[in-house]
């Protein structure tokens, strides 16, 4: 997701939801989102799942 504050800053939000319960297993706001963060947050998560 992405959106802009009062001072017209653009942000992102990147969301893991586990969809069998709804529970967020991380949230990050972030100006600047490299696909790296987020491979790294999918193998932390995946991990911790199994």
């Amino acid at each position: 997701m992405s959106d802009s504050s009062r001072n017209q800053h653009d942000f992102k939000t990147f969301n893991v939801i586990n969809d069998f319960n709804r529970e967020a297993l991380a949230i990050d706001n972030v100006v600047r989102l490299p696909a790296e963060r987020i491979s790294h947050y999918l193998d932390i998560n995946w991990l911790n799942i199994s």
